[in-house]
């Protein structure tokens, strides 16, 4: 499906750094004006924080749902369930994806719908309080690799977005100490604001290339979700740089859903002087 050159990497099957995006001092393009980069999985290690809150969220969900419907109880799984369901959506939008996989449908509810009710808002709210608590408790670290290629970026007079399905973006990016290295954010927040379709659709990130007074024809998307690749291939982005965080096949998966260069890291869109992390 893709015609991109490829070299083996150590997370999979990796588009070699350069011959797929055409060099250039960040790895891209010329004609390339900005990048609009995902925030967990992409930038920050925060992935597997909103992982581990839907697990808390879900399993404790389906322990009574199941007990109450003379259902077996099965877990939420942490990795497969994660990317199949809600990775890179907005936040209902994953609680029904994943709900509808186990056949399990219930009313919208509010958005004023405290943890507890049976509703999409009610889980929805109760997996943000479970994000915020483990954010707390751990804090936001950031890929260094991908720090630096932002950096490199700007260095190179490129405009810089977060494009988000997170409503914790300014909150997250304050926290890891790096909110100063982007012009605009588009959020979870800005989606309902603005009434926007989340990811997979391609309002996310056309808003934030809008919002930096950028077509999408010149400029680059950075994402590790299939959700996310999909947006900025349904946008016809310049470049989509698929980031593969876990092996297992989930490069050519990212390829295969839109991404036209896959890397480990985005360190290694840059020269051979640029920090890795």
């Amino acid at each position: 499906m893709d015609d991109t050159t490829t070299a083996q990497g150590t997370s999979g099957a990796h588009s070699a750094p350069g011959a797929a995006t055409g060099g250039g001092p960040v790895g891209l393009t010329p004609g390339i004006r900005a990048c609009l980069f995902d925030l967990d999985g992409v930038l920050t290690r925060t992935a597997s924080l909103h992982a581990t809150a839907w697990k808390q969220t879900f399993d404790a969900f389906l322990q009574s749902y199941d007990v109450d419907h003379s259902l077996d109880f099965q877990p939420f799984d942490k990795e497969r369930d994660y990317e199949d369901y809600v990775d890179g959506k907005p936040r209902e939008d994953g609680v029904r994806s994943f709900l509808e996989s186990r056949d399990i449908h219930l009313p919208e509810g509010t958005a004023q719908d405290p943890p507890g009710m049976q509703s999409v808002y009610a889980v929805g709210a109760a997996k943000q309080n479970a994000f915020l608590a483990l954010l707390n408790e751990h804090g936001p670290q950031v890929f260094e690799g991908s720090v630096a290629y932002v950096r490199a970026a700007r260095a190179a007079g490129l405009k810089c977005a977060v494009v988000t399905s997170s409503a914790n973006c300014e909150a997250v990016l304050r926290a890891a100490g790096i909110d100063d290295l982007f012009d605009t954010t588009v959020d979870g927040n800005d989606v309902t604001a603005q009434h926007l379709k989340g990811k997979p659709a391609p309002d996310s990130y056309l808003a934030g290339a809008k919002a930096l007074g950028v077509p999408a024809t010149a400029a680059a998307v950075f994402e590790d979700a299939i959700a996310g690749v999909e947006s900025g291939h349904a946008g016809g982005f310049a470049v989509v740089v698929g980031v593969d965080r876990l092996g297992n096949g989930q490069a050519e998966r990212l390829r295969t859903h839109g991404a036209t260069v896959v890397v480990g890291d985005l360190a290694e869109l840059l020269p051979a002087t640029g920090a890795a992390g």
